[in-house]
C-alpha cells in the first residue's frame, strides 16, 4: 500500500534492529496494550479466600481457552513447530505445581489473586531477566505476557486487536500471541520498541514474511495513527513522513528485492560451488524435526547444525535415551543421503535446561561440554542415542563448548564407551561416523590445531567466540554496538582456525549468525572455509552469492581484507566486492540469524 507523503511534516528516520526481512510502505496503527495493575488488597474472611480461588481457576481456564484458540490459528497459519512456543505457554498455565502454589498463597497470605498471580509468576521472569544472553530476556517476556494475560482475566479487560485497511503495526512490545491476532488483519508490517532478532514475535514475523523492526527505543512516543511510514526489513530502518523521493525509491527497491528473491528459487537443486568450480557445503542450522521440510525446499545440502536442547523444551526432565533415538531418526531419515551434525546438548549456566545451578557468571559457568562431562549418565545416554540412529551413516557428533584438549579427550572416552555398551548388546551403528568440535571459546581457537588432530572437523561458533572475543553481550544494549563480526580480530581468530583445521586435514565449518551474512560470505570462501552453515531462511541468497563468485579473487580479497585496520574497513571493501559482483543482491545488514 503506497502513500502520499504530508508536506507538512518534516521526514524522520529510526534506527532499529532488522528482524524480518522485507520492505513494507503504509499507514501506522498503534497498538497499546497497558501492563494491568496487580495492586496487593488484604483478604478479611474465608468467604472471601474462597472467591478468590474461585476467580483465579475461572481466569486460569480463560487463559488457557484463548491461548488454545491462538495455538490452532498459529499451526495453520506458520506450521506445528513454531506454534509449540504457545503450546509451551499453555503447558505452563495447566501446570498443577504452580496452580497449587497460587492456590497456597492465596489460603496462607490472604491475599487477591491478582497480586499472588504477579508475584509467582513474576518471579520466573525475574530469574530469566537475570540471565546473561538474549534469548532468556526474550522467554522472560513471554512469561510476563502470561501473567499479564490472566490478571487481565481476573480483572475482565479486553484488548482491541482489530482494525480496518491495511496497517503496519506498531508497538512498544509484541508477545507471540499478539503477532499472531494481529495477522487476522491485513497487516504490512510490524515495528517495535523492543525486542530482539530471538524473540518469537520476530520468530513469527519471519515465519508469516512480514517486514519486521524491533529495538526502536521510544518510537511509539513519535508516532500516531494514520502516520505514513516505510519499514526496512533488510537494514532495520523504520522512515515516518517518508518524502515523495523517498516512497519511490524505497518502492523501487522492494520491487528489485521481490525480483531477486522470485529468482532465488531456481538454484534450489544446484550445487554451492563458485563461478570457477569450488565446492563447498552449504547447509541448515536447525532446532525442531518439523523445520526438515523447510530446509529441504530451501535446497540445503544437509543440517550443519541440530540444536538437540530443544528437546528438553516444556519438560522438567531430560528424555529418554528411547526418546532421544526416535527424534534423531526421524531427523537423519528425512534429510538421507545428506549430513546431519547433531550437537550434544548445550545446557546450563545462563540456558534454562531441567537442572542448573545458581552462578554469579553463568557466561564462565557449568555450561556445554562441562555439564555433560559432570553427568556421565546423560551423556551416555544422549551418545547412545545418537549412535543407533546412525545406521544410515549421514549422522555426526558435535561437542559444544570445549575450551581445551583434556575435555575432548574425555568426550572422546565416554563415546568409546557408549560404542562399547551398544556393541556388547549387539545393536548396529556407524562406528566410523565423524566427529567434531564447536570452536565457541578464545582458548579453543588458539589451540585449535592440537583439537583439529583429534577429530574429523571444526565447526565455528562465530555468536560465542566474538562475545568471549570482543567481551561483549551483545543482548546488553549498553554494549551491542561493540560486538562486530568484521572486527580484524575476529578475522584472524577464524582465519588461524581454518588454517589449523586444514593442516591436520579436518575440514572446518561455521554454524553461527555470520556465516549466513551476506558481506562474510565472500570473505569465508576466500578464508578457505569448507562449509556454511545457516538459518534456512537465508541459504539460497548466500548459494546466489557462493556461486557468482571466483574463488580465485575471493582468496585475493581474503588476503587484502586481513590486512585492513577496523570493522568499518572491512565492511565498506567487501560492499564493493559484492555490489561489482552481485549487484542485486541486497546489501544491508539483514537479519541473518
Amino acid at each position: 500500500m503506497t502513500t502520499s507523503p504530508t508536506s507538512e511534516k518534516k521526514e524522520l528516520v529510526l534506527k532499529g534492529v532488522a528482524a524480518s526481512p522485507g520492505i513494507a510502505i503504509g499507514t501506522a496503527y498503534l497498538f497499546v496494550k497497558e501492563t494491568p495493575r496487580a495492586d496487593e488488597r488484604a483478604l478479611a474472611s474465608d468467604e472471601e479466600v474462597a472467591v478468590e480461588d474461585e476467580r483465579l481457576d475461572r481466569a486460569v481456564l480463560k487463559s488457557v481457552k484463548e491461548l488454545t484458540k491462538i495455538l490452532a490459528f498459529a499451526q495453520q497459519k506458520v506450521g506445528d513447530a513454531k506454534a509449540r512456543i504457545l503450546e509451551a505457554q499453555i503447558m505452563v498455565l495447566e501446570d498443577p505445581v504452580l496452580l497449587t502454589s497460587m492456590h497456597k498463597r492465596i489460603k496462607k497470605e490472604r491475599k487477591n489473586a491478582e497480586y499472588i498471580v504477579s508475584e509467582e509468576i513474576g518471579k520466573y521472569a525475574r530469574l530469566m531477566l537475570a540471565a546473561h544472553d538474549e534469548y532468556m530476556h526474550e522467554r522472560a517476556h513471554d512469561v510476563e505476557d502470561l501473567r499479564n494475560r490472566i490478571v487481565r482475566n481476573l480483572q475482565q479487560e479486553k484488548l482491541t486487536s482489530k482494525f480496518d485497511g491495511s496497517m503496519i503495526v506498531i508497538a512498544h512490545t509484541l508477545t507471540p500471541a499478539d503477532t499472531m491476532v494481529l495477522s487476522r488483519n491485513h497487516v504490512l508490517g510490524y515495528a517495535t520498541d523492543m525486542g530482539g532478532v530471538t524473540s518469537h514475535a520476530a520468530l513469527f514475523s519471519r515465519s508469516l514474511k512480514i517486514p519486521a523492526i524491533v529495538g526502536l527505543g521510544d518510537a511509539t512516543r513519535s508516532l500516531a495513527n494514520g502516520d505514513q511510514l516505510i519499514i526496512d526489513g533488510y537494514g532495520g530502518t523504520l522512515i515516518v513522513h517518508p518524502t515523495t523521493e523517498r516512497l519511490a525509491e524505497f518502492e523501487a527497491k522492494r520491487q528489485r528485492f521481490l525480483a531477486f528473491e522470485a529468482n532465488l528459487s531456481q538454484l534450489r537443486d544446484l550445487p554451492a560451488e563458485t563461478a570457477d568450480g569450488h565446492r563447498i557445503e552449504l547447509s541448515a542450522n536447525i532446532e525442531l524435526s518439523e523445520e526438515l521440510e523447510y530446509v529441504v525446499v530451501q535446497g540445503s545440502q544437509g543440517v550443519g547444525l541440530y540444536r538437540t536442547e530443544s528437546l528438553l523444551i516444556g519438560r522438567d526432565d531430560f528424555p529418554s535415551e528411547d526418546e532421544q533415538y526416535e527424534e534423531y531418526k526421524r531427523v537423519v531419515d528425512r534429510i538421507y543421503p545428506h549430513r546431519v551434525i547433531m550437537r550434544t546438548f548445550d545446557v546450563g549456566g545462563d540456558k534454562l535446561a531441567p537442572e542448573t545451578a545458581e552462578e554469579a557468571n553463568p557466561f564462565l559457568g557449568w555450561r556445554g561440554i562441562r555439564v555433560s562431562l559432570d553427568r556421565p549418565d546423560l551423556f551416555l545416554s544422549q551418545l547412545r542415542a545418537m549412535l543407533r540412529a546412525s545406521s544410515r551413516k549421514n549422522l555426526a557428533i558435535m561437542f559444544p563448548m570445549v575450551s581445551s584438549l583434556p575435555e575432548l579427550k574425555k568426550a572422546k572416552a565416554f563415546l568409546r564407551q557408549a560404542k562399547a555398551e551398544l556393541k556388547a548388546k549387539k545393536i548396529k551403528f556407524d562406528d566410523h561416523l565423524e566427529v567434531g568440535v564447536m570452536i565457541e571459546v578464545p582458548a579453543a581457537a588458539l589451540n585449535a590445531g592440537a583439537l583439529a588432530a583429534e577429530v574429523d572437523f571444526l565447526s565455528i561458533g562465530s555468536n560465542d567466540l566474538i562475545q568471549y572475543l570482543m567481551a561483549v553481550d551483545r543482548g546488553n544494549s549498553l554494549v551491542a554496538r561493540l560486538y562486530d563480526e568484521f572486527d580484524p580480530a575476529v578475522l584472524a581468530t577464524i582465519k588461524h582456525v581454518i588454517n589449523a583445521g586444514q593442516k591436520q586435514k579436518a575440514w572446518v565449518g561455521i554454524c553461527g549468525e555470520m556465516g549466513g551474512h551476506p558481506l562474510a560470505a565472500p570473505l569465508l570462501l576466500g578464508m578457505g572455509i569448507d562449509e556454511l552453515s545457516v538459518v534456512p531462511v537465508v541459504l539460497p541468497e548466500i548459494k546466489k552469492i557462493v556461486r557468482t563468485l571466483r574463488f580465485s579473487d575471493m582468496q585475493k580479497v581474503a588476503r587484502d581484507v586481513l590486512t585492513l585496520s577496523t570493522g568499518d574497513e572491512v565492511r565498506a571493501y567487501l560492499r564493493k566486492v559484492i555490489k561489482k559482483a552481485c549487484p542485486d543482491i541486497p546489501l544491508d545488514d539483514t537479519v541473518r540469524g
